[in-house]
């Protein structure tokens, strides 16, 4: 629900994925935050439908996340100035973890055959 009343006005807080470091976590979505504020971004007017019963043509104009690993790091790589004000984050460590995740993570991944390969291809 959402109010006119500044007296109702809220932010709301989602947790990142369980298995991000906590510190670099909170420390980038506060970034991300104060970012927001001191550039006074507008976050657009609250979605209050059910995207799932959203016709396509409206889907559309409904902004998304990225749908990968992959697709996140490449958004932080082209957009992370944000992180570097008062030196909480370095453009090292930026670029330091992006290729760390895409090295251990996103590769190794790559090169391994989903389950539903293994259905299709080798059970035949």
């Amino acid at each position: 629900m959402y109010s006119s009343s500044p007296k109702a006005k809220r932010v709301e807080f989602r947790c990142p994925d369980p298995s991000c470091n906590p510190y670099l976590g909170f420390a980038a979505m506060l970034m991300a935050g104060l970012g927001g504020i001191t550039n006074r971004i507008d976050p657009g007017d609250p979605l209050d439908k059910d995207i799932y019963d959203m016709e396509p043509e409206e889907l559309v104009n409904v902004p998304s996340t990225p749908g990968s690993l992959g697709e996140a790091l490449e958004c932080l790589r082209n957009d992370h100035d944000y992180l570097l004000k008062g030196d909480v984050f370095t453009e090292d460590v930026i670029e330091t973890w992006i290729k760390y995740k895409i090295d251990k993570e996103v590769k190794p991944m790559a090169l391994q055959p989903h389950p539903y390969e293994f259905g299709l291809y080798y059970d035949v």
